[in-house]
């Protein structure tokens, strides 16, 4: 493996969620190696021998889903970009904004289904659990499409736009309703010049817990929040055990995410990369496919010729 050097504390002590690396005045990163293989055969042979697969996903698996990612040229709802909305700061400001914005995008997923690559890593790991080789996906993505795909082994980081958390009692709970409140009922439309709806407060969702009625917020981790350091400890486990990591559809430019297949490949463990475009990490992973996942991921998971067939 051509090695790669990075002097930094482990990822759980970096939980701050950002464009930027927080850690960036004490982490080097000092990158000796050669241009990525873009060998699907070599990959495959690392594949067949592996026994604990990493899966790191982003927004552009999603995008394939036709799922809007608000990043890049036209990546806007009206006129805010979402590191404009997603934030504590935009909620205490105006949260029927938020909300409005919360709820176009979940109204959105109700159509949106998972694409060949969510169904190729749900399919990938569930014929490896019967040959007890273990496959977890640790997302960023918070539209819940790898659930939906049939993934079981999931760690969501950002958590997920079908969760609510009450600003009063902290309680969290699943969120299906469609609208999650009368109030935002048709409300949420993207275009630009289209005017706020500004709901009352007491019209936004509201907690349902017995003698509560709080102010819910959506359960994600918003831009300048900490990660639940829960799942940052389940994180550090599974990328600290795993022989095989894959990172697909991700910018590499969120942190502390960002840093997570750089530390795995940093100890000499194989990383594959299926992006639409090289990345600031491309070149320090051993493997880069480029193109739409959904073409990718699907001949790279597929049944070995070593794999047994029960």
């Amino acid at each position: 493996m051509r090695p790669v050097q990075i002097i930094s504390r482990r990822l759980i002590s970096q939980p701050y969620c950002g464009l930027t690396s927080p850690a960036s005045a004490q982490t080097k990163i000092h990158p000796t190696m050669a241009r990525p293989s873009s060998n699907m055969a070599d990959f495959r042979k690392v594949f067949a021998k592996a026994k604990h697969i990493a899966i790191l996903t982003g927004a552009g698996v999603s995008a394939e889903s036709g799922v809007p990612t608000f990043r890049g040229a036209g990546g806007y709802w009206r006129k805010w970009k979402a590191q404009d909305l997603a934030t504590p700061q935009a909620f205490a400001r105006d949260p029927s904004r938020v909300w409005e914005f919360y709820h176009y995008r979940r109204e959105i997923m109700h159509s949106k289904d998972p694409n060949p690559g969510h169904l190729a890593i749900a399919e990938c790991e569930a014929r490896l659990c019967e040959q007890g080789r273990r496959v977890v996906v640790i997302t960023q993505n918070i539209d819940e499409l790898h659930r939906k795909a049939g993934t079981k082994n999931l760690l969501e980081i950002h958590g997920s736009l079908f969760k609510t958390q009450c600003t009063a009692c902290g309680n969290v709970a699943e969120n299906y309703k469609s609208p999650i409140c009368p109030a935002l009922s048709g409300k949420g439309a993207a275009e630009p010049g289209t005017e706020d709806a500004r709901i009352p407060v007491e019209k936004l969702p509201r907690c349902e817990e017995a003698g509560c009625g709080g102010l819910l917020r959506p359960h994600v981790v918003w831009f300048g929040e900490n990660l639940d350091p829960a799942v940052l400890e389940e994180v550090d486990r599974e990328l600290a055990l795993c022989d095989l990591c894959l990172v697909v559809g991700t910018s590499s430019v969120v942190y502390p995410a960002a840093m997570f297949a750089p530390q795995v490949s940093a100890r000499g463990v194989p990383v594959a990369e299926f992006n639409m475009e090289t990345t600031p990490a491309t070149d320090r992973f051993r493997f880069h496919f480029q193109g739409p996942c959904g073409t990718t991921l699907p001949e790279a998971l597929a049944r070995h010729e070593t794999e047994t067939v029960s």
